[in-house]
């Protein structure tokens, strides 16, 4: 199968390894300008093999784990018109034990596994609405429903990320109607 996503413009979040680079180099094979983003001194300068046109049209080095990373120089809010696809895949985990986990380790997993989403799609999606339509992903996991004994903090943040998107597919549904 073939896609072709030439003159599109993504932003994949956590897309300087695993996942996101993997979704990141996709589009980028499909035609789009890809502006990738993580917290490696890389972000935004990498190459991706087998990608014949450059990878990237930008880059920045933002994890969205507090509301100060998505504002301003460098942030997410940078620049936010001409993209059509917005890839949330920034996130992290774990295996420690329920009882082991205290408030700030739960807070800063769900700054950066919901929030960092949140915000993206907060900023993005009302030009891709401006433009008549985009496309929003949140990357989620089984986890969000078959939650692991030793990554229950990791899950709540999945099944988070899942109550969004489909409270986003729904709000969007009736706007347009």
């Amino acid at each position: 199968m073939h896609i072709d996503l030439t003159g599109r413009k993504a932003v994949v979040t956590g897309s300087t390894a695993g996942i996101g680079r993997a979704i990141a180099e996709g589009l980028a094979r499909a035609g789009a300008a890809v502006v990738i983003n993580g917290p490696e001194p890389t972000a935004g300068r990498f190459g991706a093999s087998g990608v014949t046109r450059p990878l990237s049209a930008g880059g920045f080095r933002r994890r969205f784990s507090r509301p100060r990373d998505a504002r301003g120089r460098g942030g997410v809010v940078r620049a936010s018109t001409g993209y059509g696809i917005l890839i949330n895949n920034v996130g992290t985990g774990r295996s420690t034990s329920f009882y082991e986990v205290n408030d700030n380790e739960w807070s800063d997993l769900f700054q950066l596994n919901v929030m960092s989403g949140v915000r993206a799609s907060r900023h993005y999606m009302p030009n891709m609405k401006k433009r008549g339509g985009g496309r929003v992903v949140f990357i989620s996991c089984e986890s969000a429903l078959a939650v692991p004994k030793d990554m229950i903090d990791y899950a709540m943040t999945k099944t988070a990320q899942l109550a969004i998107a489909r409270g986003l597919v729904v709000r969007t549904s009736v706007e347009r109607a």
